[in-house]
Parts: C-alpha cells; structure tokens; sequence
C-alpha cells in the first residue's frame, strides 16, 4: 500500500466534477494537486468544471489574436488570464466541458506528443459515444468534425511528468463568445458544439460520465470517483 492508500499494480483515475469554477481558483487548485501527485499523497486525478467566462492566453499565444478590448472584454463579463500552459489562445465559458487530467506519466508514456494525441483520441471516442465523429487535423492539436473545431486541447508537464491542464469541450456555449479570440491561432476557423452537432441538448452530467470514461480509457487508468 502506498501513501495515497493504492495497491500496487493498479492504475487508479479518481474522477472530481466541480461545477462552475472561477479559472484562477482552477490554477490554484490545479497546483495544489501536482504538489500532492508528486508527493504520492493523492492518486491520479481527473477534474471536469465548467469556467465563467475567460479568455486564456497559452505559452505560444499572440496577443493580437484576443480580438475584443478591455473594454469589450469588460462589458462581456470575460477575464483574461495567461494560463501556464502550451498553445494559444482559448475562450472558456458555461455550457462548455473542461477537463483537467492531474496524471503521472508513467516511464513508457514520457512523450508529450503522445500525451496530446491520447487526449485526441479521447475525446474522439467519447464524441463518438455521444454520436458524434470527430476528427483530428494534420499539424494541428485538437478535434474537429465537418462543422468546425469543437475541442481544444492545451497542458502543462511539470517535474516528475505530472501532467496539468487539458481538455476543453464545446457542449452547449454560447458560440457567439469565440468572436473575440482568434480560437488557437486559427484564422477564419469554424467552431462548432455537441448540441450543434446532434440538433438536441445533452445533459453535462452525461458528457462528463462518457468523456471521464473515455480520458480513463485511452490513459490506460481505471475509474473511480
């Protein structure tokens, strides 16, 4: 038995659905948990939340691409934050999936591109559970499907490759929101939603239980809440 109470030989993902959260209070809670994963007090964990609405700027991020003005910004009641993570820059904000995994690579997974690639293929499996088909783009991190990009993806490797960050989901925002990023750097890029996609609504709680399933899955993890 181990500090964070698991026995050895499983690979156990707990799963945290916080609701709505605030994104700095996400980073600070985020960097709590990579102390804790580091220090073996705490399992792998998975964090699904939605955040009011911000726009987060990535380590390869070009401020031109945040369209709207302080002001604007402002009036919109959205927060910009530079996020301590790689790629560009995202909006996130209610009715869209965010998905944090707190992972420990193991030695045989110390490769970020397959990292960002597992995530991808997550959530083309969970979409396609939820009947949609996703898709990836050469050269590009994410997913897509023939209306547009509906997921980005965007982490963070610190010491000890413990994994931070992650995923985000459009389910049912407000698309009209993205107009004010260039969304990952990508000129004139459509953006897309499940509820677009399938013409019906689906319940959060349903996303959340097939994107952890999925996240679990493609990590090679075993879920539990």
């Amino acid at each position: 038995m181990n500090r964070a109470g698991i026995v050895s030989g499983q690979v156990p993902l707990a799963l945290r659905c916080l609701g709505e959260v605030p994104y700095r209070d996400a980073l600070t809670i985020q960097d709590e948990l990579v102390r804790d994963r580091r220090d073996g007090l705490i399992p792998d964990t998975l964090l699904l939340l939605q955040h009011p609405h911000v726009i987060t700027l990535g380590s390869s991020s070009d401020h031109s691409h945040v369209l709207a003005s302080p002001d604007q910004r402002a009036s919109l009641g959205i927060e910009l934050f530079e996020a301590g993570r790689g790629g560009d820059v995202t909006y996130h904000g209610p009715g869209q999936l965010v998905g944090y995994p707190i992972v420990a690579l193991e030695k045989g997974r110390h490769d970020l591109h397959r990292y960002l690639r597992d995530l991808e293929g997550a959530l083309i499996d969970g979409l396609l559970e939820l009947g949609v088909q996703g898709h990836r783009l050469q050269g590009l991190t994410g997913v897509w499907t023939s209306g547009g990009k509906i997921a980005a993806i965007g982490v963070r490797i610190s010491s000890g490759w413990i994994t931070s960050h992650g995923f985000s989901l459009n389910v049912a925002p407000d698309l009209g929101y993205f107009a004010t990023i260039v969304p990952c750097g990508i000129e004139g890029g459509a953006i897309t939603s499940l509820d677009l996609e399938l013409g019906h609504n689906v319940a959060m709680t349903e996303v959340e239980n097939v994107m952890a399933g999925a996240v679990a899955k493609r990590l090679g993890r075993r879920l539990f809440v």
